[in-house]
Parts: structure tokens; sequence; C-alpha cells
């Protein structure tokens, strides 16, 4: 069949046995005709009416799909005329027109800042990360509530379809909810003394490290870090230009005394004090209030990085320094990526009253607000239950896999290693006896087995040497195959330096 504009019938076509609706089948149908040129730019299509008794369908079906296109740009509907394809297809519109690529000229050595020339030096993973034995970081992927949190975000997303003000730019401080939540929790578990406009959410540590580092220091200003230490946190904070004191880790945390012999005004202080990374120590009381004397004294800041201080597997855990401090110097730095998930990149800090407008115009500056459908779904996992319940599970689920590997080790490992019980968190040490850190690692890499060398996260100061073994990401089954597979590997290893 054909009108006077040269529509024909064929243009559409109806499978009334298909799962697909038939405003859906109108819509496509029309929409493919329109791109391969079948219906041309500016012909007439029928009337609603005429289209429908042709098809068999009825009028509202044919009219919803034509209100559908007209909003899409690919009709024009033209009062007391009709219905045209339109002269410029939305397709269109969304690319350019390609021309013939020129000759490439080979560029020279691009000029990049000092900064980004020490990013770029910096021993920082930047491919994607999938679990596997012994990567440390990667929390209990297979056991996280997805169902709950799926729910979590098919609710969100209800709301927002009856109040769409949640889609548009967020504060830069994080979802109001969330930050009473954290607040809440953190001082509840942690001992934090704060209240809710005090934290602020970033996405993820580093980000929350890169905030702290703008706002306290200027490029020059020397900085006390733990060594061994965090290698991301190292890198972030000398990419804005401090001039880092490396001090020794003893079995109570951070040398300070060491930290004040070798560099007397420290204007920044990082540490790890629940779960020192990667030796495991927690720091003790009385050196936590020697750091805080010493800040006090000296006018320095202290960045309290608590990644995964919820994690003790016997001891209760220690109030943190941000709670015994007295002075305001504690800038406490928390994440989500550990007890939930690494993809929900939110973190947060926790700062001095005095300091929170600061901290949220640079964090403002850094990039306007973490995704607000993803703050509020964390807020409400916190608000229900299910965030205290899931890292409850998770403590004990660290403690069985932990207990996994150490008896692993004793069955597989005898000779060539030491693996030592961890009081916190979702890795250790494996101490090795005569065979070489690098060797071993690559040993181990012929295994698929991912191991971190003690000695890469040490810069000045020199351990026996270790491997950083993470069981967080693995199950007890799996923990003991791979371990099989590391005293494979650790042989290996101690044949090739004999050798």
């Amino acid at each position: 069949m054909k009108d006077a504009g040269g529509y024909t019938l064929g243009s559409v076509t109806i499978d009334r046995n298909a799962a697909l609706p038939l405003q859906q089948q109108v819509y496509e149908s029309l929409r493919g005709a329109i791109l391969t040129r079948k219906l041309r730019a500016g012909m007439r299509l029928p009337s609603t009416r005429t289209l429908s008794n042709d098809l068999g369908v009825s009028r509202n079906t044919v009219l919803a799909a034509f209100e559908q296109l007209t909003a899409e740009g690919y009709l024009d509907s033209k009062t007391g005329s009709g219905t045209y394809v339109a002269a410029e297809l939305p397709d269109d519109l969304l690319s350019v027109r390609r021309r013939p690529h020129a000759a490439l000229v080979a560029p020279a050595t691009p000029r990049i800042s000092r900064r980004a020339t020490e990013m770029a030096s910096s021993r920082i993973n930047v491919e994607p990360v999938k679990p596997r034995a012994f990567r440390s970081g990667i929390p209990a992927l297979d056991l996280f509530p997805t169902r709950v949190w799926a729910r979590l975000v098919a609710q969100q997303w209800a709301k927002i379809d009856r109040d769409r003000s949640s889609l548009g730019y967020g504060a830069s401080a994080g979802l109001p909810q969330l930050r009473a939540a954290v607040a809440r929790y953190v001082g509840a578990t942690r001992g934090v003394q704060c209240d809710a406009d005090q934290v602020i959410i970033t996405s993820g540590l580093q980000h929350a490290l890169q905030i702290a580092a703008h706002v306290l220091i200027d490029p020059g200003d020397p900085i006390w870090f733990e060594d061994p230490g965090y290698p991301a946190a190292r890198a972030a904070l000398i990419a804005e230009g401090a001039k880092i004191t490396h001090l020794p880790v003893s079995d109570d945390g951070l040398d300070v005394a060491k930290g004040l012999e070798r560099c007397p005004s420290p204007r920044l202080i990082y540490v790890t004090p629940s779960h020192q990374y990667p030796l495991g120590v927690t720091m003790t009381v009385a050196r936590r209030l020697q750091l805080v004397d010493a800040a006090r004294r000296t006018d320095a800041w202290i960045i309290e990085d608590d990644y995964d201080g919820e994690y003790r597997h016997s001891t209760r855990p220690v109030p943190s320094i941000q709670g015994l401090d007295t002075h305001n110097r504690v800038i406490y730095v928390g994440s989500f990526s550990k007890v939930l998930f690494p993809a929900i990149r939110l973190g947060f800090l926790v700062v001095p009253s005095k300091l929170v407008e600061t901290f949220v115009r640079a964090r403002s500056l850094s990039g306007r607000a973490s995704p607000l459908i993803d703050q509020a779904v964390v807020a409400e996992f916190i608000d229900q239950g299910h965030f205290e319940r899931h890292i409850r599970r998770m403590r004990a689920i660290y403690r069985q896999r932990q207990e996994a590997l150490l008896d692993a080790a004793d069955r597989y490992l005898g000779g060539l290693a030491t693996v030592g019980r961890a009081e916190a968190g979702m890795h250790t040490i494996a101490w090795l006896h005569g065979i070489d850190e690098m060797t071993a690692t690559r040993a181990a890499r012929d295994e698929n087995l991912e191991v971190t060398p003690l000695s890469s996260f040490c810069v000045e100061h020199s351990l026996p040497p270790g491997l950083v073994l993470g069981y967080g990401g693995v199950t007890p089954r799996q923990i003991r195959a791979a371990t099989e597979l590391l005293a494979r590997a650790l042989e290996r290893a101690r044949r090739q330096r004999i050798a």
C-alpha cells in the first residue's frame, strides 16, 4: 500500500507472536526505515489513523510510537500538514563527518610538570585488579550481600522517579544522610570525636589524601612517613611536592623519637596506626599519645589512615588517635573499599571544625561531588544495620581465612617460610628462609599467584626477606591450594639461589 507521500506498508513490520510490545515494534520499524533511508528525509507519513488501520493495531499504539520518534528528533509534526521524516536525523548530529587521516608526525617527548613526572615514576598499579591468591587489599567479594544492595539501589531509583532533584549537583561535602551515618559509625566503633558537619565524603582514600595534601602542605614541606609504608599514599604526597622523612616502625608503631631527631619540625605526619601497612602492627596507646604530643609541640598535622581498622581478630580496637587528640591536630581518613567493595570508590575525611570550610572548597575544586546515588545507597546500608552485620560477618570470615592460611603454611611451607599471625586486617607476612624475595615473587607469578615482596614497601630501611600475602579475597579451599603452589614456587626459588 502506498500513500501520496511515497510511504509503503513494507516499511513497518509487526509480529504478534514476538515478546516486544506492538508500540515498540512500530517504533523500531519506523526508526530502522528512516536510518536505512527507506523513508527519506522530508517524506510525509500517513496519519496515525490510516497507519493503525493498515497494521491492524490501535491508533494509540501508533500515536505513542510517533510521539516517541518525534521527541527523539526522527519525525517533525506540522500542525495542519502532517508528520514528516526529519531533515536532520539525531544520529547524524551525534557524529562528525570523517575526513581522511593526515600523515601523523612523530611527536617530540612531551613536556610535563614535575608533579606529573613524580606520578609517572610511582610504582602504583593502574591496571584492573581481579581477586586471586595472594593479592592484598581485596575483600571477600564472594560474600558481599549483592541482593540487599540491589534492593537498596532499586529503592533509591524509585525515590528519584518521584523526585528528580537528586539528579542534579550534590553538595561538595557529601550527602547529609551519609555524613551523619559516618559520624555515628566512627564515633561508636573507632572512638572518633566528631559531628556530621566535620565529615567530608570523597571518591576513595587516594582522593582524600590528595585533598588533605592540597590543604595542609606546600611544595617542599617536610613530612614524617612510615618505612615500610603504603606506596600509594607516599606517591600522592610526593606528587604534592612533599619532602618525606622515612621513619622506621617498631612493634609499638612509628618511631616518634627518631622523627624528632631526624626532622624536628614536620608539617605533616602520615600513619596507619590501627593496622600498620604492611607490617600489621598496632600502634600502642602510649605511642599514640607521644605522637599527639609531638604534633602539638611542632605545630604539625597528623593524617590517621584507618583503612581496615574494623577487622580485629582477637583484641578490642584501640581508640583512634583522633579520639585521643585534644588539640585538633588530626585528620582522620577512612574508606569503604575494604569494608564493602573497591568499585564503590567512596571514602571520607573527618576534619577539625575550623578547617571544614577550607576542606569543602578544596574538595569542590577536585570534583564537585561523589555520585549521589551511591552515597544514598551506602547511607541506607548503614542506617538499616546491614553495614554492621556485614562487618561482623567479615570479621569472622577473615579470621577463618587467616586460620586456613596458617594451617596450610604449617603443612606446606615448613623450612621455606614462616607465616606470622596478623592481629587484624586481610593480609599477613611470610618471612622467607634463605630465599631471595624477587626470585620468589617471579616463581609465584609463574604459578599464577600474586605476592608482594616486602622490600617494595621500603625506601631507606631494610627488613628481612618476606612476602605480603593477602587472604581476604580467596576462600579457605583456594588458600590451601594456593599455599601448595606457593611452596612449589619457593622450593624452585631456593634451588635457583643455591645454583
